[in-house]
Parts: C-alpha cells; structure tokens; sequence
C-alpha cells in the first residue's frame, strides 16, 4: 500500500475511466418534464454559469479558468455537441456536452443537472437521450471519465447503464475555492486544507 501526500492548497481525486463498446438496446425514454436544447455556438458566459450551476457542488472548475477564446475554441469544434437541460420555467438546470474525436467513439464530456434534480429518474432520461445522439452510425465505443469528487452515485450509475470500468488514475489540481475560481462553501464534502 502506498499513501501520497497531497501538497496543502491541493486536492485529489481517484478518476475511473470506463468504456462502452456495444449499442444498448433501445429502452423506452424514462418520463421527465425537462427539455434538451442544443447549444450550437454557445456564449462563453452563459455556458460558464451553466458549467459552474451543475459542477461547483463536485469542485468542477477546467471550464471556468479558460479565457473566452480558448472555451470557444473547445466548445464550438464541429465534432463536439453541447445541450442545456431547460425545466419549465426556461431555466438552464443541465449540461450535456460530448465530442466525435474521431467518426469510430465519443466522449462524454458532461452529463449533470442541479443537484436539486438528482435522484428522480431525470439522470436516466438525460442518459437515454445521450445514448441515442452518441451512438451514429459508425460509433464502435463511448468513453466517460467520473471521479471520487463527483455525485457518489456516479460511478454506479455510468455501470448500471453498461459502462465497463477500465482505468483508474489519479489527479490534483490547485483547490478552485481558495483561488477564487469557486466559492468556499462548494464541494462541501471535501475540506479545505
């Protein structure tokens, strides 16, 4: 066994790869009243605000410290696919976003919604619809990475839908709360050091 200290000002997190190399089947899509819309060239501020709505509960902050030109330059690339989850109101509540690096697989960049949606069956419908845009024609495999910080049912979650673990790797990066990316109350289940 071996222990590896995390500098002070630093955190860590234990990230799981995992594949899925066959279709699934066609499922009924699961009852939800949100709505997808794709976000076809996205403004850099209004996909920040949805960024940091759905992750700064999970310390997600990569998106947040890109500079305009360098956000659009990754969200704009024809092969990748942003969509905001709405709820009734017409308020952004969601983020899927994945990429085609090449016509054979995709990454799933981003499946969230607000926490306050989590644990009602909208993950499974969000999901389901995902499947069906990642999967054209061609597509051999879909790849997603999720870590220890994330929602904890996360991992679980990408296996129920057929996803195979295949890597584990681990990460640090600069605390995004004491630098200001993120406030100090987000990602409360991880302290501050």
């Amino acid at each position: 066994m071996a222990l590896m200290v995390v500098p002070p000002g630093e955190v860590a997190a234990v990230v799981t790869t995992l594949e899925l190399r066959t279709r699934p089947p066609a499922r009924p899509l699961p009852d939800s009243d949100l709505r997808l819309v794709r976000w076809a060239r996205p403004d850099p501020a209004k996909y920040r605000a949805l960024f940091r709505r759905v992750g700064a509960p999970w310390l997600w902050y990569s998106r947040l410290t890109m500079d305009d030109g360098a956000l659009r330059a990754l969200i704009h690339r024809p092969e990748t696919q942003v969509h905001a989850v709405i709820d009734r109101a017409g308020i952004e509540v969601g983020l899927l976003e994945f990429t085609h690096p090449s016509p054979d697989w995709c990454q799933l960049e981003y499946l969230a919604l607000v926490p306050e949606l989590t644990g009602k069956g909208h993950g499974r419908w969000l999901m389901a619809l995902a499947m069906a845009m990642m999967w054209r024609p061609g597509v051999e495999m879909v790849r997603v990475n999720t870590g220890s910080l994330d929602h904890p049912g996360a991992l679980n979650f990408y296996r129920r839908q057929g996803f195979m673990p295949l890597l584990r790797t681990v990460e640090t990066f600069a605390d995004p709360r004491l630098n200001g990316v993120l406030p100090p109350e987000a990602g409360p289940h991880v302290p501050i050091l």
